[in-house]
């Protein structure tokens, strides 16, 4: 298997598993370097690299800009100098580091997040829920749909229940057990806020629950119902800033400046490393912790 195919297989396999990562592909080579365009890499949020967008030196700028892109959401042109090299001033969507390690030549490289798409969960087997279902999949989120069961409510950004009085009260109990923070519940304006006063709830839990659920847009039909519950929950997503739970993060990298270079290096298993009198640094490449070991030894 080629080297591209090894990482679309990889992106294909990490999306299906929801796994957020940044694919950072080469799209601008200037010799001497040994990256060429077209040649890609995986980058995690524990920092991790799977295939290939330049020497070590390259690798972890790239790998040090694709974090803060894993952490913004937005991708990024980043544009690797070597010291010296011709300016390259920052615009927005693009930015340019100096890497003075180096051997003279420079890359251009597009980092773009791969983050998993929002999941609704849906209860319910009405003409609504499956307008829902179907609406839902194509805005481009990722949809559990159980039609007559308790809401799988776990890693959702939203849970949304059209079941005609079957589950409501599990179901909504069950959202809020996995703090979701939109809960969306299909009801007339007497029997919705009738449903949510039959749980007893602290009015913190209330203010998540919305019912009757979905902007007014004078909605006849199911389609129509369907449409204005999911422009209220685009609103709160786009507008409001609602996420899905929190889930345990991979542990972010730690940060060290090479005393040699300067460059800003992520501290991992593979980092070149001394520890010193006491004192511990980490370096770009082998190169700069030698030649800083010999300062060491000199003083």
């Amino acid at each position: 298997m080629t080297a591209s195919r090894r990482i679309s297989a990889r992106v294909a396999e990490l999306v299906d598993e929801r796994v957020p990562f940044v694919l950072a592909t080469v799209v601008r080579a200037e010799m001497p370097t040994s990256a060429r365009p077209g040649d890609a890499a995986i980058i995690q949020a524990d920092g991790s690299v799977e295939g290939f967008v330049g020497g070590q030196c390259a690798e972890g700028s790239v790998k040090a800009a694709a974090l803060g892109v894993l952490e913004s959401g937005d991708a990024l042109l980043l544009r690797v100098l070597p010291d010296g090299g011709a300016e390259f001033p920052d615009r927005p969507g693009a930015e340019a580091v100096v890497n003075p390690c180096l051997s003279g030549g420079a890359i251009e490289v597009f980092l773009e997040p791969k983050l998993p798409a929002p999941q609704l969960s849906i209860v319910g087997n009405t003409p609504i829920a499956e307008a829902l279902a179907q609406f839902g999949a194509q805005l481009g989120y990722r949809i559990v749909h159980t039609p007559n069961d308790v809401a799988n409510a776990v890693g959702s950004v939203a849970v949304l229940i059209s079941s005609h009085g079957r589950h409501e009260e599990d179901s909504i109990r069950a959202a809020l057990t996995a703090e979701v923070g939109f809960v969306g519940l299909v009801a007339s304006s007497v029997r919705g806020p009738a449903v949510v006063e039959s749980l007893n709830l602290d009015p913190s839990a209330k203010a998540i629950i919305h019912s009757p659920v979905g902007i007014d847009i004078g909605a006849r039909t199911a389609e129509e119902v369907a449409l204005s519950v999911l422009a209220e929950v685009t609103r709160a997503i786009r507008v409001d800033g609602l996420e899905a739970p929190k889930t345990q993060a991979p542990r972010k990298p730690v940060e060290a400046i090479d005393p040699i270079c300067g460059m800003t290096v992520l501290v991992g298993d593979g980092t070149p490393h001394l520890h010193h009198e006491g004192d511990d640094y980490w370096y770009c490449n082998v190169g700069c912790r030698t030649r800083h070991n010999e300062e060491l030894t000199l003083r």
